[in-house]
């Protein structure tokens, strides 16, 4: 039995359990990812992510579950792509509240939003859900953890389906990668100076924006850069289930001692 993998356990396992002390919640996607890569990559990343940090956490005694991975995100722009398949965000909303609530039912009053997908934008659902919630939730964009060690680890981590991505797929479902196959990921500007500086911001339309959904160069990618990564972000996202799992929730937290 792995009693921080919801998914494996049975109701007479559950049962005779404490409520846990932390929920981890991965979040994924089903979209095209360049002409390599397989459309659930969002999901299989953040799913392998949660079940080792969970795994690491749970073995240094912290009370963690993880749960299914949702494996639907926004794809509001990706959306002239075959089967891209979107939730919008105001959905995506939803199911996080409800699933959330379904904690608070049971006992469970910290939640972690384990995002791998970067078409949800999940900030404004923690400070919708501030108010009306009585589970703490704590948003996690796993690629983002490792963020300042990406120069020593890949040439150009890229954005969708680039070296970082094509390196954990390689790591972790390497049969589901045809590097061979993959478009370089070049991206176009926008006829707009203060869009392609950042001064203004857009939605970005896939379609224009790339050729065949890929942003940022696949081929410096190995499976150990992959490992690397996946070793780092699962040792860092640990620590945190760890402090979580042992902090209680007083009146001040999650501030103060």
């Amino acid at each position: 039995m792995r009693p921080w993998r919801l998914a494996e356990m049975n109701y007479r396992e559950v049962r005779d359990l404490p409520p846990y002390e932390v929920a981890v919640l991965p979040l994924g996607a089903t979209e095209p990812h360049n002409l390599h890569m397989p459309y659930g990559t969002d999901t299989f990343q953040v799913d392998v992510i949660g079940e080792r940090a969970c795994a690491e956490a749970a073995r240094r005694g912290a009370s963690v579950v993880l749960l299914p991975a949702v494996p639907y995100g926004t794809e509001t722009n990706q959306m002239r792509f075959p089967l891209a398949m979107n939730l919008d965000p105001t959905t995506v909303a939803r199911v996080i509240g409800d699933l959330v609530e379904s904690l608070a039912i049971h006992g469970v009053k910290k939640c972690v939003l384990l995002n791998g997908h970067g078409g949800n934008d999940l900030k404004w659902v923690l400070r919708e859900m501030h108010l009306s919630s009585r589970v703490h939730l704590f948003l996690c964009n796993w690629y983002k953890v490792g963020s300042d060690q990406h120069a020593r680890i890949f040439q150009d981590p890229g954005d969708h389906a680039g070296e970082l991505e094509t390196s954990m797929g390689l790591a972790h479902f390497p049969s589901l990668v045809h590097l061979d196959q993959a478009d370089e990921g070049s991206l176009a500007a926008t006829r707009f100076e203060a869009v392609n500086r950042g001064w203004v911001e857009i939605t970005r339309p896939w379609h224009l924006l790339t050729t065949n959904s890929g942003a940022g160069d696949p081929r410096p990618a190995t499976a150990e850069k992959g490992h690397a990564i996946t070793e780092l972000v699962v040792e860092r996202v640990a620590g945190f289930l760890v402090e979580l799992a042992a902090s209680p929730v007083d009146p001040t937290f999650p501030y103060g001692k």
